[in-house]
């Protein structure tokens, strides 16, 4: 999985900098942004319930996790069944993917990647406060 991703990360960079170029930096404002969706889509994707569809095939249940709507699985199967669960469980590593969508959404689609980094951010802010309000009052 990692050899994809430095494989497709690379041509993207080359196809960018000979067509419409790359910028000379990112603000740091849209890193945070994209930083912050990056956490939040990675979470979504790789342990709430609502997502299991989409490992199902993938991976199996392991019980649930501490966090409320969250469950662990793991990987199931060989070869490249395996290696698809092993990265649709890990939300550090599925983070990596969806960082380097958001870097290439800044650099092509900036003001549609800035929606919809922001709407992830503010779930990933919810998420945090309600956190907080459920550590608080037991």
């Amino acid at each position: 999985m990692s050899s994809g991703f430095v494989g497709l990360s690379a041509a993207f960079l080359l196809a960018r900098n000979r067509g419409a170029g790359l910028p000379k930096r990112i603000p740091a404002a849209d890193l945070a942004l994209a930083g912050t969706a990056s956490f939040k889509l990675s979470r979504l994707v790789t342990k709430k319930k609502i997502a299991a569809p989409i490992r199902a095939p993938f991976t199996e249940y392991r019980g649930q996790a501490d966090a409320p709507a969250e469950v662990e699985e793991r990987a199931r199967g060989t070869g490249a069944r395996a290696a698809i669960g092993e990265l649709l469980t890990c939300p550090y590593c599925l983070g990596l993917w969806f960082a380097g969508a958001m870097t290439a959404g800044l650099v092509t689609a900036p003001r549609e990647t800035r929606v919809v980094a922001s709407c992830l951010t503010a779930l990933a802010l919810s998420d945090f406060l309600h956190a907080a309000y459920r550590r608080m009052v037991g």
